[in-house]
């Protein structure tokens, strides 16, 4: 069963994260950066959304995820280091995945592996 203290806790600190990244505004085009938070299937998200010059922008940029009492990193297209801000949120790295990386190369990153 799963320790629902400690994932609330992670959902906390994920939505407290990724809001406040969420209100960087991009430095071109008329962009809107939204925080997506899914507390029921446990997926976090930043999707930006709008115009530079003539080019649609549409897509995520930042996605986790909490399962089996861990936070994966599925996606993080920023120069933002979230796995070692989730660290600094005293999140164990035992408790982080990097899920863009391949199983095989996951236990060289200093994190969890699965």
């Amino acid at each position: 069963m799963a320790d629902l203290r400690k994932v609330e806790m992670y959902r906390a600190i994920i939505r407290q994260l990724l809001g406040q990244y969420a209100t960087y505004k991009p430095s071109h085009g008329e962009i809107e950066v939204h925080p997506i938070f899914d507390d029921e299937h446990n997926h976090y998200q930043v999707v930006g959304i709008g115009w530079d010059q003539q080019k649609r922008v549409y897509g995520c940029s930042i996605h986790l995820e909490i399962k089996n009492e861990k936070i994966w990193i599925q996606l993080n297209n920023t120069e933002w280091d979230i796995a070692q801000a989730l660290v600094e949120e005293n999140i164990s790295k035992d408790d982080i995945v990097i899920g863009f990386h391949p199983p095989s190369l996951r236990q060289y990153s200093g994190y969890a592996v699965a």
